[in-house]
């Protein structure tokens, strides 16, 4: 609750105590805050028990944390109930990137049966780009329209 007070920062808080309340009061004082805290949990948690009560017992793993967006996106990604594992294991990255290379170079994809072969044979797609035919040098045609 107090991570980010330093030790300087705490006697400062002591002192003004001490000069505010004075040293006959401030025992008395600590007392009553402590007590008030304590019923304040106290209440907080006979709230939180007649809410579960209320909800009945098919909301019995219910946790007010989860009310948290944060922890209840967490709990929901972790949990395997959405197939998110089977997607991420099907998602083949290399080959995605490989189609999209094709497509930029107007290449034609290559069969199923060669990739799979190739994927098969050496255990990862060969990304590497190979040259289609040196010996000619033609240049791509020339559109005067999509300039």
């Amino acid at each position: 609750m107090f991570n980010d007070i330093g030790p300087l920062e705490l006697v400062t808080l002591v002192v003004l105590a001490v000069l505010v309340f004075g040293p006959d009061k401030l025992p008395k004082m600590i007392q009553d805050v402590t007590r008030t805290i304590r019923k304040i949990r106290e209440f907080s948690e006979s709230a939180k028990q007649d809410i579960r009560d209320e909800l009945g017992p098919e909301f019995k793993d219910f946790e007010f944390e989860d009310l948290n967006p944060k922890t209840f996106v967490r709990k929901q990604l972790d949990s395997d109930d959405l197939g998110i594992k089977e997607i991420r294991n099907g998602f083949d990255l290399k080959k995605e990137m490989a189609e999209v290379t094709d497509a930029v170079h107007g290449r034609e994809p290559e069969p199923p049966s060669a990739s799979s072969s190739q994927a098969s044979a050496s255990g990862s797609v060969d990304m590497t780009k190979k040259p289609e035919n040196t010996d000619t040098h033609e240049h791509p045609p020339f559109d005067a329209d999509a300039t």
